[in-house]
């Protein structure tokens, strides 16, 4: 599917703010609520709308220490790489998973309550999966960009 003009503004409006009304936009893009509602709905059919979520504030749900933990893996195997994928996948403190190149096969961006809960996460689900040969741990001091928008 080829996006428009009108299309990737639409796109940035709801990505911006995904609760906006139709006729929010309408006003915003000069076309009608029809006309809006169609396209979002095309956008949703070609899957270039994939879900909409809710962002919550980490901190105020005691989920402000994030870490980013470097991982290798014993073996390379299809069978450990799917088996690993598979496990890390279901541990919810781990919000991204990116298997990666270079020193570290995985990049985890995991969020706690604090270094205890770090440390109580790191030996009693994380280090007990299967086939993890290294980890290293990058803390988080301060963050300066996160953004969800992705410029069409």
């Amino acid at each position: 599917m080829t996006l428009d003009l009108i299309d990737k503004k639409l796109l940035l409006l709801l990505q911006t703010d995904s609760k906006k009304t139709t006729k929010e936009l309408s006003l915003k893009l000069n076309l009608s609520v029809t006309a809006v509602y169609e396209r979002i709905k095309k956008l949703e059919r070609e899957g270039i709308i994939d879900k909409y979520v809710v962002l919550l504030n980490k901190e105020k749900i005691e989920k402000g220490f994030v870490v980013f933990c470097h991982l290798k893996l014993i073996q390379h195997t299809k069978e450990f790489v799917t088996r690993f994928e598979s496990e890390v996948a279901q541990l919810i403190e781990v919000l991204e998973c990116y298997h990666v190149s270079g020193d570290y096969d995985y990049i985890l961006k995991i969020v706690v309550k604090d270094m205890k809960a770090y440390r109580e996460f790191l030996v009693t689900k994380l280090t007990i999966l299967q086939h993890i040969g290294s980890t290293q741990s990058t803390f988080m001091i301060s963050e300066v960009k996160n953004t969800t928008v992705v410029e069409v």
